[in-house]
């Protein structure tokens, strides 16, 4: 059903045809019913603009005059709608009206803001009062500007201006959840980007620590080896570090060792160095013609001074010539060296020669021992390896053997003091008053490990025919291995007599040593010679025929005995006793 209403100016009435998009109503002009014209009507004083109350309440206002007013309209006036500060409420189309609040307003009602044409127009005539405004729907509210004095001198023609305040808008703020949710994840995003950086930053610490460790260990490793002799290359095997500590300085535990063959006669000696700066060990081989000085200053050979002076009278004179200090003799007897090859159970040596069986008593029967490689030696075997000496040979090359034996013994040996100890115990043998059994049975025991270890070796001491050390010699084993200075006895000191055993009796070579010793002289054991009838004495250097006759003189032979002749570098007069020779009773 349409509704209409009368516009209450002009005659005009409109009729509500639907609404718009935007839900306002949409009227149409319906044309007017013809009345007959009264004269003008006076028109009614203009109200002025009605003030804005959201609480003025509906009252009944004159009805006002405009151009073309009907008297007789009898439309019913519309209430004025509820104030609506939110514009939900579906409102008729208000009245147009002038611009400048004259009231006249035509069919065509200007439109400030070009909205669809014929709508709210009627409104104002029906009621009588000044059309109002419809509120604003809009976010942004307008706020009723300032007075203008010029507004009634502005033409008509022009839109109403508008001023926009700052409090007529209103700022939507953010919720607060909302802000702490941002700042959370940018506190969350800020710490974990912290976390990378400090975890990279551990990461490095943790790096360069590692690689300081390991230069460390490194630089320590490399310290190590070289301060215990071992760096490769730059280290000398005698010497802890490579020549910066000297060889004097190093601390040297010495023991001697004689080796007595009880069957056969004869000595064999050696030393036992633990260098317990180096912790190296070694056996240093002493030929028996080493040249010594005996306690009365008169010079004789190692084998000599062994038989004769003993242990005490040996190791001084020792002491001299190699500059060493030995802190015991150890005795060895063949029988006990035996029982010491049985208590540790066999030994291996790389053997250099077949060694006959002493008890066979047959040419041609099996050796005892044989020529090879890690050959296993019974005592009794060991014994007569150490001992033996072939036809011909020199005493160093038995002296090698005996050197070969004691480091098969020293493997062998317990690296562990108490059982060393046991085992020399063991031995029942009677050692020199300055070395016991617990003192031998610990220094062996540090031997054996150094032995086991592969830090052990023999060296033998070259000695010169004349039984003085080389200087080389002294630069070599004396200094290097020792820690000494060789001072072999000077030549200048006595006559040297070099004396061979021809008589085909033993006990002859004895007796001439005793004699030429009283007489002054330096005795040179000289070994054995082939059976001769007369004696003899040579001489080579002119200088030397008058020791020679006082030589004869003081062995009882006559002076047509002395000859000139070949004599050994180590002597100065060489006698050979023959068969006529008789020892002095005195």
């Amino acid at each position: 059903m349409n509704d209409r209403y009368d516009a209450g100016y002009g005659g005009d009435q409109y009729e509500l045809v639907g609404y718009d998009e935007y839900g306002q109503p949409v009227y149409r002009q319906v044309p007017p019913q013809q009345a007959p014209q009264q004269p003008y009507p006076q028109q009614a004083p203009q109200q002025p603009y009605d003030t804005y109350d959201p609480y003025a309440q509906a009252q009944p206002q004159a009805p006002q005059q405009g151009y073309g007013y009907d008297p007789y309209a009898t439309g019913v006036q519309q209430p004025a709608p509820p104030y609506d500060p939110y514009g939900t409420a579906q409102q008729p189309p208000a009245p147009s009206y002038g611009p400048y609040g004259t009231g006249a307003s035509q069919s065509g009602g200007y439109d400030p803001y070009g909205q669809g044409q014929g709508q709210g127009q009627a409104q104002g005539a029906a009621t009588g009062r000044q059309p109002r405004v419809a509120e604003q729907t809009a976010h942004i509210p307008q706020q009723p500007g300032p007075a203008d004095a010029d507004a009634d001198q502005a033409p008509a023609s022009a839109p109403p201006e508008r001023d926009y305040r700052t409090e007529q808008f209103a700022f939507v703020e953010e919720p607060e959840g909302d802000a702490e949710d941002v700042i959370d994840w940018l506190n969350f995003t800020e710490n974990r980007t912290e976390r990378r950086e400090e975890a990279k930053r551990r990461a490095r610490s943790r790096l360069i620590a590692l690689v300081v460790v390991l230069a460390l260990v490194a630089v320590g490793g490399v310290g190590y080896l070289w301060a215990a002799g071992k760096l490769p290359g730059l280290s000398d095997p005698d010497t802890k570090t490579g020549g910066t500590t000297a060889a004097g300085a190093q601390n040297r535990d010495v023991i001697v060792v004689h080796l007595h063959n009880t069957k056969k006669g004869g000595t064999s000696t050696a030393l036992l160095v633990d260098n317990t700066t180096t912790e190296r060990g070694t056996t240093v081989l002493l030929p028996n013609s080493l040249a010594v000085t005996d306690d009365d200053g008169t010079t004789t050979t190692l084998a000599k001074s062994v038989a004769d002076d003993g242990s005490s009278g040996t190791r001084d004179a020792l002491d001299t010539v190699l500059g060493t200090q030995i802190q015991g003799t150890w005795r060895l007897d063949t029988p006990y060296l035996q029982n010491l090859v049985d208590l540790v159970g066999n030994i291996e040596v790389d053997t250099d020669t077949d060694v006959p069986d002493p008890a066979a008593g047959k040419k041609g029967a099996s050796p005892l021992v044989h020529r090879g490689e890690n050959q296993t030696l019974s005592g009794k075997m060991a014994v007569a390896y150490a001992t033996y000496r072939a036809s011909g040979e020199d005493q160093n090359a038995q002296l090698q053997r005996f050197g070969q034996v004691m480091q098969g013994v020293l493997r062998k040996m317990s690296s562990d003091p108490t059982a060393a100890t046991t085992t020399v115990q063991t031995l029942a043998q009677i050692l020199d008053p300055s070395l016991t059994d617990k003192d031998l049975g610990t220094f062996l025991a540090k031997l054996a490990d150094l032995a086991k270890g592969g830090d052990y070796k023999t060296a033998l001491l070259p000695v010169q025919a004349d039984g003085t050390l080389s200087a080389q010699t002294g630069a070599g084993v004396v200094k290097d291995v020792l820690g000494g200075t060789a001072k072999s006895p000077s030549k200048d000191a006595a006559v040297r007599v070099s004396v061979q055993n021809a008589s085909g009796v033993k006990d002859n070579t004895q007796k001439a040593r005793v004699v030429l010793l009283n007489g002054g002289f330096t005795f040179l054991d000289g070994g054995t010679a082939p059976a001769a009838a007369t004696s003899k004495v040579v001489y080579t250097d002119a200088a030397d025929k008058e020791n020679a006759t006082e030589v004869a003189k003081t062995l009882g032979l006559s002076t047509g005995s002395v000859t000139k002749g070949k004599v050994t570098s180590s002597a100065d007069v060489l006698v050979v006793l023959g068969q006529d020779y008789r020892p002095s009773s005195s």
